[in-house]
């Protein structure tokens, strides 16, 4: 028989596209395992991927995945491999027919499979038992302690545990959600000594509880970095989205001593991103979330510090050295600085909408919201890729999607694949030409008012969910009169910055400013908070690789 787990929330999990098969895996398994393990089966890739992160955010442990090989849209290689990435320590299992021996065979050095079966199976007391007992047993025998869990005690409509399960659930904090008006969240509201009128209530894997907490001592308090460990590098980025994790992966694995302060969550607007299909080397798509945990991962090991909860304020040239303040006086000096700021999503201006945000509008895909969703009518306000991203990703939820486009189609800001995608949802209606007038609610969203642009005819509907996605605010304004931007704060750099033949005034070097470098030598931009930028995740990561390349050439004639 199995051994106990060391934690009673350990998972098994079984993938397989025919229900018959998939219920019968899982029947055997709860038959000889279910006593100590909690048995999870999924009939797709993809909805195992989910429940996959659903276990990782939670703090849940997966100790063995079987996956069957023959699935559609993503096969088990396919899917063990993108696994490997959330539950990099579970057990890995292909289910496989006599005919696809060779596909398992070349799986074990692709996806560092642990074994293959073949099917059918039965007896199971023969042929599937004993394997899974050996892996149970090299799995208790590792190092597979439970991830401590950070438990927040929130409510539904309050904007601060909203924001706080994002920050959590962004920077790959697992943590568990009790809402404040269930048995289970006001036992741990009275064990906190609190009475659920201050929320969220925060409670650390050491016990210790904090009530509405800012970032950064959240931050510090569930183990990530917030302080660095030298007072000068080499080069600091500021900013952790696409660019500037591209900066760190190559300026840490270059060489440089690197350090990248992000003043919330890594990954910026893309790491919010529910799938990112049009991104190199991804054919089957890629999360935002998968992206960034991969490339933050990377920037680590190379020897990148990552600061989170930082929020730059200040940028100061003396000599040779770039001085970045903090917004709590701190500071860090560098020889050079890569500003990755990124952008923002801009404010909907429409009254109402100020009062109800976190609690039924949000900015940004809010993807810790999503599920909340199921059933429901929702409402997005954009036309460009992010919104099409979280249209397609919240109408897996929702009863129905809205989008709300201002303009007279979707052409002019979204990319085609995405257009089509949309047009095949059933349940995604696209209203062109609509505003939303006012938003409405007593503590939280219940209805807009919508206005068509053309006719100036006003419409209610109930709506509790409103996500926004307009416009894009760089956040620059801390580098006003250091470094020069255009009349929007956008970033000037390079040739923009000698339009007239001229270099910038202050410049005192015998050269131009190299292609991403700012009027201030030494300091450069990359990805969407410079002028005239792509706006696109493949390009914002080669700006941040190419302004290190032009931070080396700098170091060199310096």
């Amino acid at each position: 028989m199995a051994q106990p787990a060391d934690a009673a929330r350990s998972v098994i999990m079984t993938v397989d596209d025919d229900p018959g098969v998939s219920r019968a895996v899982a029947r055997d398994l709860r038959r000889r395992y279910g006593e100590s393990y909690r048995i999870v089966r999924a009939e797709s890739g993809e909805s195992a991927l989910e429940a996959l992160r659903e276990l990782k955010l939670r703090g849940d442990l997966v100790a063995v995945i079987l996956a069957d090989y023959r699935m559609p849209r993503m096969n088990g290689i396919e899917f063990l491999e993108r696994a490997m990435d959330v539950h990099p320590g579970a057990r890995r299992v292909l289910l496989t027919a006599y005919a696809d021996t060779g596909a398992a065979i070349d799986a074990i050095n692709v996806v560092d499979l642990d074994h293959y079966l073949l099917k059918p199976w039965d007896p199971p007391e023969e042929k599937l038992y004993p394997v899974v007992d050996d892996l149970l047993e090299a799995w208790r025998s590792s190092d597979h302690r439970p991830v401590p869990s950070t438990k927040v005690i929130g409510h539904r409509w309050s904007a601060r545990s909203s924001d706080v399960r994002e920050f959590l659930a962004r920077n790959q904090v697992p943590y568990r959600w009790y809402s404040s008006d269930e048995p289970e969240g006001r036992r741990l509201l009275a064990a906190a000594d609190e009475d659920g009128m201050r929320l969220p209530v925060v409670i650390t894997p050491d016990g210790a509880p904090l009530v509405e907490p800012d970032p950064a001592d959240l931050a510090a308090r569930v183990g990530l970095a917030t302080t660095p460990t030298a007072d000068f590098y080499d080069l600091v980025v500021i900013g952790g989205g696409p660019a500037g994790l591209g900066a760190a992966v190559y300026g840490a694995s270059e060489g440089l001593r690197t350090v990248l302060v992000e003043r919330s969550a890594t990954g910026g607007q893309a790491g919010q991103s529910s799938r990112i299909e049009n991104y190199l080397g991804f054919p089957d798509g890629v999360s935002g979330a998968q992206l960034t945990d991969r490339a933050r991962r990377q920037a680590t090991r190379f020897g990148a510090e990552i600061l989170t909860a930082r929020e730059a304020t200040g940028l100061e040239v003396g000599g040779g050295a770039r001085v970045v303040r903090f917004s709590d006086g701190s500071a860090v000096a560098a020889h050079s600085v890569i500003l990755a700021t990124g952008v923002s999503y801009r404010q909907l201006a429409a009254p109402g909408c100020e009062e109800l945000g976190g609690c039924g509008v949000y900015y940004g895909s809010a993807l810790t919201e999503a599920s909340a969703c199921q059933g429901h009518d929702v409402y997005i306000v954009g036309g460009a890729n992010s919104a099409g991203q979280a249209a397609m990703y919240l109408s897996r939820f929702a009863k129905s999607v809205t989008l709300l486009v201002r303009g007279p189609d979707l052409s002019a800001s979204m990319s085609y694949y995405l257009i089509q995608q949309i047009g095949r949802a059933p349940n995604i209606s696209v209203r062109c030409g609509t505003v939303v007038e006012e938003a409405h609610g007593d503590g939280h969203l219940e209805r807009l008012t919508l206005r068509d642009t053309a006719t100036g005819r006003t419409e209610a509907v109930d709506a509790q969910w409103l996500f926004v996605f307009i416009g894009a605010a760089p956040l620059t304004d801390w580098l006003d009169g250091t470094v020069l931007r255009d009349e929007r704060g956008f970033i000037l750099a390079g040739p923009d910055l000698t339009a007239d033949g001229r270099p910038p005034a202050g410049w005192e070097l015998d050269r131009p400013p190299y292609h991403l470098e700012t009027n201030v030598p030494g300091v450069f931009v990359a990805g969407d908070a410079r002028a005239e930028s792509a706006k696109r995740v493949a390009s914002a990561v080669g700006e941040g690789a190419m302004a290190v390349m032009l931070v080396h050439r700098y170091l060199e004639q310096s």
